[in-house]
């Protein structure tokens, strides 16, 4: 059934058959030009954000974005371009240059679409779509309601860094030559808020924001000023720690990076590579016994929900990468899986809703179970290494003790080794953070080297 164009006050949107439409242009010109297979995407998006700082508009964006991307197959030789444009004759010319790619190309004999066999027949409706209805004039409203709420909250905030609204209303089409043709659209809603405090001279800055893909489903406003400025006023007087090893509780928004570090490592090009510190740990216990880690694709109006991967391959209901602690699966597309002799995981473009299975303990019962130790709030640079697990990271919390937090710290590192890390997870908080597409609570690991003073 046709979808009708989709408007976000903003402008509409292409309707899903224009956009199939020029798939089939791409395909069948693909084909014509003697392409053994290929595949063609396009997606669609237009949007606006607007930024208001001490009251007086600073920002007004609007944007309008429409993207193709054609890949064509000679045998196993792979070419690919794109173009803005979705003219028949533009068209043309990406398939026509494509083609071209292709033929002054290595042969690699993993290339290719993915299984036709694997192709979604079986579409969903995943709820993922509320355009909304706002001008510009009620989003700069609700933008100065957030940031006065942080404001007005304490004398010691004397500065913004704003506070903003956005709205954003995609559509993304793909097709291949196995016959596979399809989309869906999607809506991604944000208002956030970012302050300054000062205090003896020394001033702190945090923030908070609210997303979601339903506009009914962002927090009030006083809301997320409110919690901007309770952050950034808590941040005041941090002090530095002595060297210690102590356990450490990642906040929720904190410990999504600890999945992100999973998912590299079980990323398929890193895995053909060799270059994950998980290699060849498929069936092995790599978390401790009580983590369970999974997908949910199919999750209504969830960040990361969607019926098929961006090569058209199903996606399933539940898919579990980790149960009791041990490695279940990997992430693939068809490429790696063919490198690795594997079938793919329907992850072309990545994972979805991945979830960490969360306990019965809340961020203050995960307080009291760690008894004394780092709270971690924000983390900062990076020094990953995704070949031996080594981590360290620059990072600002709390120290806690007996169970309270006692006072902020700052300009402290935190250092151990992911594989110790995932296998020494004490606890999974409740307190779930459901503003992205990777599902966590709080963290709590039992032992990290902090570096500080």
């Amino acid at each position: 059934m046709s979808q009708p164009a989709v408007q976000n006050g903003q402008g509409e949107l292409p309707a899903k058959a224009e956009l199939e439409r020029a798939i089939s242009i791409a395909l069948d010109e693909a084909k014509g030009r003697g392409a053994s297979a290929a595949e063609a995407a396009i997606s669609a998006e237009n949007g606006y954000s607007v930024t208001v700082r001490l009251g007086e508009v600073e920002t007004v964006e609007h944007n309008r974005d429409n993207g193709m991307g054609i890949t064509v197959f000679f045998g196993h030789r792979k070419g690919t371009a794109s173009t803005t444009d979705t003219s028949t004759a533009a068209i043309s010319r990406a398939v026509e240059a494509a083609c071209n790619i292709a033929k002054h190309t290595a042969e690699d004999e993993y290339a290719g679409l993915a299984d036709a066999g694997l192709m979604a027949s079986e579409f969903p409706d995943l709820d993922m779509t509320h355009p909304w209805a706002i001008d510009t004039i009620a989003a700069i409203e609700l933008a100065r309601e957030a940031e006065a709420a942080a404001l007005g909250y304490d004398k010691r905030i004397n500065n913004s860094e704003g506070g903003s609204i956005s709205s954003h209303n995609g559509l993304r089409v793909y097709g291949n030559t196995h016959g596979f043709l399809n989309g869906y659209g999607s809506t991604y809603h944000s208002a956030s808020v970012a302050v300054i405090a000062e205090e003896a001279g020394a001033m702190e800055r945090d923030y908070w924001y609210s997303s979601a893909r339903d506009a009914r489903d962002l927090e009030p406003m006083s809301s997320i000023g409110r919690h901007a400025a309770e952050r950034t006023v808590s941040r005041l007087g941090a002090r530095q720690l002595s060297t210690r090893k102590v356990p450490v509780l990642y906040v929720a928004e904190s410990a999504a990076s600890l999945l992100s570090h999973f998912i590299g490592a079980v990323r398929g090009s890193s895995l053909y590579r060799k270059a994950s510190f998980l290699l060849d740990r498929l069936g092995e216990p790599v978390f401790a016994d009580n983590i369970n880690i999974y997908e949910q694709p199919h999750l209504p109006g969830a960040l990361g929900s969607a019926p098929f991967d961006y090569e058209g391959v199903a996606t399933l209901p539940r898919r579990d990468l980790i149960t009791n602690g041990v490695l279940q699966g990997y992430v693939l597309d068809s490429y790696s899986a063919r490198r690795l002799g594997m079938q793919t995981t329907a992850n072309a473009g990545g994972t979805h809703n991945l979830t960490i299975e969360p306990g019965s303990l809340d961020a203050q019962g995960l307080l009291r179970k760690m008894d004394t130790g780092l709270l971690v709030t924000e983390l900062m640079g990076s020094s990953v290494n995704t070949i031996t697990g080594d981590y360290s990271r620059g990072a600002a919390g709390f120290w806690v003790q007996g169970g309270e937090i006692q006072y902020p710290v700052a300009e402290i590192t935190i250092a151990g080794n992911l594989n110790d890390m995932y296998r020494h997870i004490l606890e999974v908080g409740n307190d779930v953070d459901l503003r992205r597409s990777t599902r966590t609570g709080s963290i709590l690991i039992e032992e990290m080297t902090i570096a500080g003073e």
